[in-house]
Order: C-alpha cells, then sequence, then structure tokens
C-alpha cells in the first residue's frame, strides 16, 4: 500500500454532538469509535431519512469484539482493517453487496488492496485514513528530541509520556523503534525485540490514552509532553490555540492506518439504511468535512480538490519518512499481539 497523504480526526462542536444525541434513527445502530457520529459525516443519511443513525460507542476493537461476541446487536460496524480477518473468520459480518455501494469505482485503489475477500465478496469497504505520529508539547519539548522515536526512551520527560491503548498503534511504534516497517512477515526475533522495547517504556509512560479527547486533555494540562498519538490531535489542539508539534518524520518513520465498514450478520434494523448509510460516510460532499476534521476519504472522488495546503493545515501533507502501513495479520499472530500487549500493560 502505497499511501502519500493522510489525514486525522478533530474536533466537534457541543451542538453537533447533541444533535447527534436528540436525533436517532432506531433502524439503524452503529458501532464506532467516539467522534464519528458528527452528523456532518452522514449528512446524506440525514437528508433522506430525518435522523442520524442510533450510535453506540467502543475504545478499542478488542472490546467491540467482544461486546458483540456478547450478544450486542449492530447493522454495521466502523472497525480498522486490522481487526477484519478476526470478526471474519469468527462469523460476525457478511459480504457486501457492492453494487449498491455508490463510490466502488471511485475507491482509492491503494486502499482496497487491503480489503478482506476477493473480487466477488469483499467483506470491508475502506472509508477513512489517517497517521499515528509523534504528537509533543513545542514549548518544553525541543524539535530535535523529537526527531527519533528515541524520545519515548528518554529519562527527561520519564511520566509525561503516553502511547495508545491500542494494538495496532502500539505495536506500529515498538517495531518502527526497533526498525521494522513491516509486521506481516515479522519475525520471532523481530517480535520479541519489539516486546522488549515496550517493556522498557512502560515505566516511561504517564498512561496509555484511550481516547483522543482524554489525550488532548493530558496535553493541555502539560501531564503529557510526548505522545504516539493519531494525527486528530494536532488540529484538534490547534484549533484550541494550545501548543502542539507533529512530527511525522522521526528517522526511524510513523505509521498509516486504514478504517472501513462492516456489514453485522443478524442486525436487526434495516438493510436498506446500512447502504444509505455507507453511501453518506463514502459522499463525495463528505470528503471536504472529513478533511476539515482531519480525516481522509477513501472516495476519490471527493479527494480530488483537495490541496496539499489543506493536508499540511491536518498535519498530513506528503512525507519522506519511513511509513509503517498497519495492514490485517493473521489471527493468530494478532492474538499473539494482543495478549502480549495486555501482559506488558500489567507490568510483565
Amino acid at each position: 500500500m502505497k499511501i502519500a497523504t493522510l489525514l486525522g480526526a478533530a474536533s466537534f462542536s457541543f451542538l453537533a454532538l447533541g444533535a447527534a444525541v436528540r436525533a436517532q434513527d432506531a433502524e439503524l445502530t452503529v458501532l464506532d469509535y467516539p467522534g464519528f457520529e458528527t452528523p456532518d459525516f452522514h449528512q446524506p443519511y440525514l437528508d433522506k431519512n430525518g435522523a442520524s443513525p442510533t450510535f453506540s460507542f467502543f475504545g478499542d476493537e478488542e472490546e467491540a469484539f467482544q461486546k458483540v461476541r456478547s450478544g450486542f446487536q449492530a447493522d454495521v460496524a466502523h472497525i480498522c482493517s486490522g481487526s477484519v480477518p478476526k470478526w471474519q473468520e469468527s462469523g460476525l459480518i457478511e459480504a457486501w453487496d457492492m453494487s449498491r455501494i455508490e463510490a466502488a469505482t471511485t475507491l482509492n485503489a491503494n486502499l482496497t488492496g487491503t480489503q478482506i475477500g476477493g473480487e466477488v465478496e469483499t467483506f470491508f469497504i475502506p472509508t477513512d485514513f489517517g497517521t499515528t505520529a509523534i504528537a509533543y508539547n513545542p514549548d518544553e519539548v525541543p524539535a530535535e528530541d523529537v526527531a527519533s522515536l528515541e524520545v519515548f526512551r528518554n529519562p527527561a520527560y520519564a511520566g509525561r509520556i503516553a502511547i495508545p491503548d491500542n494494538v495496532d498503534d502500539a505495536w506500529a511504534l515498538a517495531y518502527l523503534a526497533t526498525g521494522v516497517t513491516d509486521w506481516t512477515n515479522a519475525t520471532d526475533e523481530q517480535f520479541e525485540a519489539a516486546a522488549a522495547w515496550l517493556r522498557e517504556i512502560h515505566p516511561n509512560l504517564r498512561t496509555y490514552w484511550t481516547d483522543p479527547a482524554e489525550l488532548a486533555q493530558l496535553m493541555s494540562t502539560g501531564e503529557v509532553l510526548v505522545a504516539w498519538a493519531w494525527n486528530e490531535t494536532y488540529p484538534t489542539m490547534q484549533e484550541e490555540g494550545r501548543p502542539i508539534g507533529f512530527q511525522r518524520e522521526p528517522t526511524e518513520g510513523s505509521s498509516v492506518w486504514l478504517c472501513g465498514l462492516v456489514n453485522m450478520v443478524g442486525g436487526p434494523g434495516s438493510e436498506d439504511k446500512v447502504y444509505d448509510y455507507a453511501n453518506a460516510f463514502l459522499s463525495p460532499q463528505t470528503a471536504p468535512v472529513l478533511v476539515a476534521a482531519g480525516w481522509g476519504s477513501a472516495n476519490t472522488a471527493g479527494m480530488g480538490e483537495i490541496t496539499e495546503e489543506d493536508l499540511t493545515a491536518s498535519g498530513l501533507g506528503t512525507i519522506t519518512a519511513p511509513i509503517f502501513a498497519q495492514l490485517p495479520i493473521s489471527i493468530e499472530s494478532r492474538e499473539r499481539h494482543a495478549q502480549t500487549f495486555e501482559e506488558i500493560k500489567s507490568g510483565f
């Protein structure tokens, strides 16, 4: 996967969130990360159906997986590509009818290569993409200190560092720091080196953050000076006038992620509205709104008018540093990474 420019998230107004809460369509339940419920991201759905879907939130995709396995019923879920093999193997999702996806012919070819399934069956529709890199307070952290991922081992920042409570992001950081840019074929030796690196930085951490708003608050108060962060933190804090830098080009590189929609088996709502929602999320009119918020749309028809200046303003312009693509890995390998990460967080 070759991605030259990537986009991240942003803040949403209280009024927009309030509107999403007040108007909920009981015939469509979307399982998602917090923040994606803003009506601007599915305005065509709202125009057609008169209300936003009902949203249920999760902080981590393993949490979402267990939530569904325990009986929670949703019609569509918004997850990242790395989780899709596990969801498919577990029988939680069904193939999309791509003839009903209006953007099927204009999806970014560099992103559709990560779809799960063959040409006939597609279980994952890419919708948005972004990056994880070093967010830092430039008033207290000199630029030279974030020129390398060694900053996470720097004792000067002990207790004021945070990384995501997210398997893919944490391991992307660890692999990059230990010289690996592709985890799809990582050796046991490379895995153990990355695990050792995560164990080494564990005592330096203030926290494993679970929500971008939580991280922005920690950085705004000065509790955290350096973080491995989704790029939404950058435009969010800039908009609030908070000191923030976003280093996507440390020597070792930064990572990229791809998320999309999966169609849940046995969803209790309207299947027609599942497709209404997917088409709204991928609508060309949604792309500029996503970009303004910091995400990139997988629909090239909407991204064509976005300038490099716009991308840079979101912290997502073209870079030349190494890129770790958070692509799907085998279920066995993912379980190994997830279990080891939980052990590391517990101090083992």
